[in-house]
Order: C-alpha cells, then structure tokens, then sequence
C-alpha cells in the first residue's frame, strides 16, 4: 500500500510526534508500506532516498521536505496547509506517484481519507475562552489574540473535515471518540489507543539511569520529583501543580516541566508562590527516558488531553502518575491500583493531598508503579501498528470497490 502521511514535523521528542514515529516505521517495516511523507522536519526515523525508493521491494519511507516559512504561527500554517497540498499535486503530476490513501494526525491537509485523531481545537477553543474570563491566567493581550485566531481557523477546518463522511476517523480514546460525536455527530469512530515501548520504557531501565539524571540537575537524595511533560501546560494542569507545590512548603519537593511553552508566565507564577527556586524548565528531547529517570512521580492533572502519551510512558517505566478524567489515558488506569485519577483538574488541594501522601509512602509509590507496569504492558506499539494498518487495509478495499 501506497500512503501520502502529512504531518509538520516528525521526532521522538513530542508525544504525537512520537507516536507517529512508531506507527510509520512498523507500517513501512512490517507491512510493506510504501510511505511518502510530506513535513518540514523529520528526526529519528530511517528515511530512504529517491533512488532507493524507485527499486524498493519493500516498505519504506520516503520524505517530501515541505518548505516552511517564519513568522506568526497562523501564518505558518496556512503557508504548511498550502504547500503540502501543492507538492502532493506536483508528486502526481511529475513525479508520477499515486497514493492509495492520504493519512493525517489531525488536521493538516484540506482532502484526507483518514485523519488519526490526537486535539480536537474544539475543546480547546471552549478553554481558551474559559481562561479568558480568569484574570489569573490570561496571558497578554497579543498572545491572546493570535490564539483565537489560531483557533477559529482549526475549529471551522475540523468542521469542515470531520462532519464529512468520507473521512474515516481514529480516535486515540474512547474520551476522544466522544467529543467527535458530540461535536460532529459522527457515530462508530474506530478507537486504537496509542501504544508504549515497552522494551525501552521499564522500571530497571529507569532504576539505572535515575542516580546520573538526578546528579545532572542538582537533585539531593531526599527531593521528591515531580514531571511533567507536555506543550500547553496550562491545560496539561501546571497551574494546579504550583498550587498544590505550594500547599506544602515544608516538604522537599521539586518540579521538573519539559516541554515548549511561555514559561515567563508560569515562572512568575511559581514566584508568587514562594516555589520558583524549586522548579526545573526544561526543553525537549529526543531522550525521553532522562526525564523519567529523574522523577519520583508523574503528574498531570490535564483539562483536556485526547490520550496522554507521557503518562503512559511513565506507568511502563514503573511510576506511580497522577492525572485527570479528562485524559483519554484513564480509561486504562485503575483509580489507586495502579495510579491516581483526579475528578477536577483545578483542584489543588485534592491533588496536594496525593502528592503529599505519595512522599510520605515509599510501599505505596512502588505497589503503584509495580501495578502501573503490569497495566500498560498490553498497549504496544505494535498492537497499535496492527490494528490501524487493519483498518487502513478495510478503507482502501472499501475505496476499491466504489471506484470500480
């Protein structure tokens, strides 16, 4: 099978990124695949040339550099909208190559056949305009602005795509598949939960390598860690972590965020809160496992995240997590067992209460994490792989049929 793959960027440093990542090598490396993908920036994957692409037998994966441009995010994606539908046209009028199906995590390209669902700007729109009525977290006036306007644009594009049926929709969760019905009324969406490397993110793994990762970051033996991982901290919950923080001045605990973000706004936060010398920014990396490897516990009390790859990562590698039931990822986890789930994602006390209870129960941290590992053995990448080049298989014979 022939597949056009649109997506911005591709590495191992982000969680959607990364999980595109996966998906790609095994459906090129398993399942033969011919991929052809259209981004900006690739990292981390075994791209062929164009030479070997037109003698390959087998799976690959070829990359279409989409040029991009600077200036205001909007801007840039509607130049990227622009320009990966104009190098896939120029591919199959000069290059001579026809795909079977073009795929999208999320919404990237005007004409999809399927589109893997991660964000739904939606929902995110609906908190924009929540945070606008809170003093305490708007941003400045401009930055406000831009995101609004970034926002309508990709809320009126997920109208557009979304309510048509000849797009096949994967939800990341059965939370996700929800909101695509609320919003769009699409019924059955097909849900394939991301997966973990379970080969790369375990419990030893972590063990050996957390004494170098603390050392690094000038951690002492008794600070308790706490990590987040994610772009958009506001909702991934950062401002209840700095309240909770707060909430326990007397307890050694730091905080290491990773991720790209206006951190000046959350730094002064912290500031505020007598916490700032406590906590850790930090910017992404292709090594995800250093950050693991420095915590004690993930948290993540999210407002609004479609599956929640980082805190998935965090249980394979023996961690107990706490997050929200607004992150896809709880319908895995079992409330206590094998993790944490917070009902209200701006309560800081509720969340202090776990954390400090985390510190204080070194048992209780590992029958969480021991329990976390066993949970999240069963979502693979490789079951992932399967199950969406199923579906793919099902669309284009589907597609075959009609056209004949």
């Amino acid at each position: 099978m022939r597949l056009a793959v649109v997506s911005p960027f591709v590495d191992r440093r982000h969680g959607t990124e990364r999980a595109l990542a996966e998906l790609l090598e095994r459906l090129a490396r398993d399942y033969g695949c011919e991929i052809h993908l259209y981004a900006q920036r690739v990292e981390g994957l075994e791209l062929i040339d164009l030479q070997s692409a037109r003698s390959a037998k087998s799976g690959f994966i070829f990359w279409h550099k989409v040029p991009s441009i600077p200036g205001p995010h909007v801007a840039q994606f509607i130049a990227w909208i622009f320009l990966n539908g104009f190098l896939r046209k120029w591919s199959a009028s000069f290059g001579r190559v026809s795909f079977d199906l073009v795929l999208s995590p999320g919404i990237n390209c005007l004409h999809p056949d399927v589109v893997i669902v991660h964000a739904l700007f939606h929902r995110l729109q609906e908190l924009a305009r929540e945070e606008e009525e809170d003093p305490a977290l708007q941003g400045g006036f401009f930055r406000r602005l831009h995101r609004r306007v970034y926002y309508v644009l990709l809320a009126r594009l997920e109208r557009r795509i979304y309510t048509d049926e000849t797009v096949s929709l994967v939800a990341v969760s059965r939370r996700t598949a929800g909101l695509l019905r609320n919003y769009f009324h699409r019924e059955g969406v097909c849900v394939i939960p991301n997966g973990v490397d379970t080969e790369h993110f375990t419990a030893p793994t972590r063990l050996a390598r957390r004494a170098e990762a603390r050392q690094r970051r000038s951690l002492r033996a008794d600070d308790f860690v706490l990590l987040l991982i994610g772009n958009d901290w506001r909702v991934k919950g950062l401002p209840t972590i700095l309240k909770a923080m707060a909430a326990f001045p007397g307890l050694p605990l730091r905080l290491l965020v990773v991720g790209n973000d206006a951190a000046e706004r959350f730094r002064a936060s912290a500031r505020k809160l007598g916490i700032e010398q406590r906590c850790l920014w930090e910017p992404p990396r292709p090594d995800v496992l250093d950050f693991y490897a420095a915590a004690d516990v993930y948290v993540s009390p999210s407002r609004e995240d479609s599956f929640g790859l980082p805190v998935a990562e965090a249980m394979a590698c023996g961690l107990p997590v706490i997050t929200s039931v607004f992150a896809g990822v709880a319908e895995f986890i079992h409330d206590g067992v094998d993790g944490f789930v917070v009902r209200d994602p701006c309560d800081a006390k509720t969340l202090a209460q776990l954390i400090e209870r985390l510190q204080a129960d070194l048992a209780l941290r590992h029958n969480l994490g021991e329990e976390a590992a066993k949970t999240i053995l069963q979502w693979n990448w490789n079951r992932n792989a399967a199950a969406v080049w199923e579906l793919l298989r099902v669309i284009d014979a589907k597609r075959a049929s009609s056209d004949s």
